[in-house]
């Protein structure tokens, strides 16, 4: 039984929803439809780099920072301390909502008090440091100050955490001594690029500001979180980005910054590993991926221009093409172990509709053998050999299908060659962006 079709009980267990691929797999989506079952939704990694798309009745939203949790009324939606976050964004999404009716109170949003602010200086260090790599060397980040900022995190000496914000003076302090200190840094490492001298006055100012707006949002989460558990709530754990951009698990380096995996939920959200019983695996029916970084199932073709106009393959942060391909078993499966995958969302399934055949990757050869493993290696994975299987493709348009009985054979026929593949069940199809587009299986 699939997390869709089970009763919402209190003896029913706390889940996660991760993406499996290079990220945008529809998780907000899955997030958004799941969220009745749920009493809290909980963000615990990334930051203003992750794009989550939620539509309802026709209505589109836009989430960077908020969960998507935030659409329902009932839900309590939390930042985690694993998430690096960006005030004005957050602030400028939260009054985007009340400005289309649909205002976040502090009951309904809380924020961490030890996760970790983005400041000016990591966004300028994200774009220096991206510019000067030149083409080649380029990771592909979305120029958000992510991964400086999770830097400077780990190195502890000029790091802000939202707790920080609420004290003017000593704000201003840290503030001081990491803008001395950064602006000699870019200075000597940048002086081709000139970088713009960091202004810690006016930059203590904005960010006390912020601390001041932000106020009554801000809270201890993991205490909340652990009353949550021993009241026996229902909690969501939502993932940003997709596995294979973990920093420890993912196609290194071109990753993200932070455990994108469910692993990152203990350390991200400060709760115990066995707190998350239930996980829902996000995939979409063929693959994609935003920037540079090996992509083996990759389709830069016709097949792959045809998958992006009618899969909308645009990022949601970025606005960028996203690269096409076929489903990718291999890595999927990959994903799947390191997650701890229970059962499986096939999202954008109407996408591939219309197409004569629709491939699945299902092995990696590399001089000239068949790999046993998915090598998470950059290097090792851009030189492998994909082999397809091709199977018949349907011509029928599947967005209208209310049931899974309702989609064409070829159609579950391809589902269930790729439960086949991935050995785990498919409890949830998706047909299309919208809430009621969703099938359960």
């Amino acid at each position: 039984m699939g997390i869709l079709t089970e009763q919402k009980t209190r003896a029913s267990v706390n889940a996660c929803v991760v993406g499996l691929q290079w990220g945008d797999e529809g998780k907000g989506k899955i997030v958004d439809v799941l969220c009745p079952r749920f009493d809290y939704v909980v963000r615990y990694g990334g930051g203003a780099n992750a794009g989550h798309t939620v539509i309802i009745e026709g209505e589109k939203f836009a989430l960077h920072l908020l969960p998507s949790g935030v659409l329902s009324p009932h839900c309590v939606s939390v930042i985690g301390n694993g998430v690096v976050v960006d005030p004005a964004v957050l602030l400028t999404e939260m009054k985007g909502l009340a400005d289309r009716g649909r205002a976040v109170e502090p009951g309904r949003l809380r924020i961490s008090r030890s996760a970790h602010v983005v400041m000016p200086w990591h966004k300028q260090q994200d774009a220096l440091s991206e510019a000067a790599a030149g083409a080649a060397q380029k990771i592909g980040t979305t120029v958000r100050g992510i991964g400086p900022c999770y830097a400077d995190k780990a190195a502890r000496t000029w790091a802000i955490r939202v707790g920080d914000l609420l004290d003017a003076k000593g704000l201003s302090e840290k503030i001081a001594r990491a803008c001395d200190a950064k602006n000699r840094i870019f200075a000597a490492l940048y002086a081709s690029a000139a970088p713009k001298a960091l202004d810690a006055t006016a930059i203590a100012a904005e960010y006390a500001d912020y601390g001041r707006q932000l106020a009554s949002y801000i809270d201890d989460t993991t205490w909340l979180l652990n009353r949550a558990l021993a009241a026996d709530k229902r909690i969501l754990f939502e993932g940003a980005q997709g596995s294979l951009l973990d920093v420890d698990l993912g196609t290194y380096p071109f990753v993200t910054s932070s455990n994108s995996t469910s692993c990152g939920i203990p350390a991200g959200a400060g709760v115990p590993a066995r707190a998350v019983r239930h996980t829902v695996g996000i995939v979409k029916a063929y693959t994609t991926r935003v920037g540079t970084g090996p992509f083996p199932s990759e389709q830069d073709n016709e097949i792959g221009n045809t998958i992006r106009e009618r899969g909308h393959e645009y990022g949601t942060t970025t606005g960028r093409p996203r690269r096409c391909g076929w489903f990718d078993a291999v890595a999927a499966r990959y994903s799947i172990a390191v997650n701890g995958v229970d059962e499986l969302a096939i999202m954008l399934l109407d996408v591939l509709s219309g197409l004569k055949s629709v491939g699945v990757c299902t092995a990696y050869e590399l001089d000239g053998k068949e790999l046993p493993f998915f090598p998470a290696d950059a290097g090792m994975l851009n030189r492998v050999q994909p082999k397809f299987e091709m199977l018949p493709g349907w011509s029928e348009e599947i967005n209208r299908c209310e049931r899974y009985g309702d989609l064409p054979a070829a159609a579950r026929a391809y589902l269930a060659r790729l439960e086949e593949l991935l050995g785990v069940p498919i409890g949830i199809v998706s047909v299309g962006p919208d809430r009621r587009q969703t099938l359960a299986k």
